[in-house]
């Protein structure tokens, strides 16, 4: 069996939803990606879509980057946004860095985020107003009047 899909997905005889099954996405998710131009358009046999084993590539490139955290913005830069001929390690080296930068100012984020709640969670505040004065990071209320 695998060795007969294998053959059929060299050749342009891949229905949309045999791709689809392959990889596990939908066929909106396939049909979304060509009308973006992540995915090539393919041939048309009887006006139906067939693939080719490259699709079949393509997309599980396109699972594997979204899994790595890449936005479809960034996918379609790894596709085109370098010059023809540069290795695919360096577009993954260039995008993957930048990634890593950008996780680490989300995990900055993050924590200062859990510890501002753990903080609050020793509220011991007996009024709203107390409390609004706290989570304004006032050390005291303003005087009044």
């Amino acid at each position: 069996m695998k060795s007969r899909v294998r053959r059929k997905s060299l050749a342009a005889e891949l229905t949309i939803g045999e791709v689809a099954k392959q990889v596990g996405v939908a066929t909106s998710a396939i049909r979304y990606y060509e009308e973006i131009g992540l995915l090539p358009a393919p041939a048309r046999v009887n006006g139906r879509r067939r693939y080719d084993g490259s699709a079949v590539q393509r997309l599980l490139v396109i699972e594997h980057a979204q899994q790595a955290g890449f936005t479809l913005n960034e996918i379609r830069e790894l596709f085109f946004g370098f010059a023809v001929g540069t290795h695919p390690n360096a577009r993954w080296e260039t995008l993957a860095q930048r990634k890593l930068e950008e996780l680490g100012e989300q995990r900055w984020r993050i924590d200062a985020m859990q510890e501002l709640l753990r903080d609050g969670l020793g509220c011991g505040c007996l009024t709203m107003e107390q409390c609004t004065v706290w989570l304004s990071g006032l050390e005291q209320a303003p005087a009044v009047g």
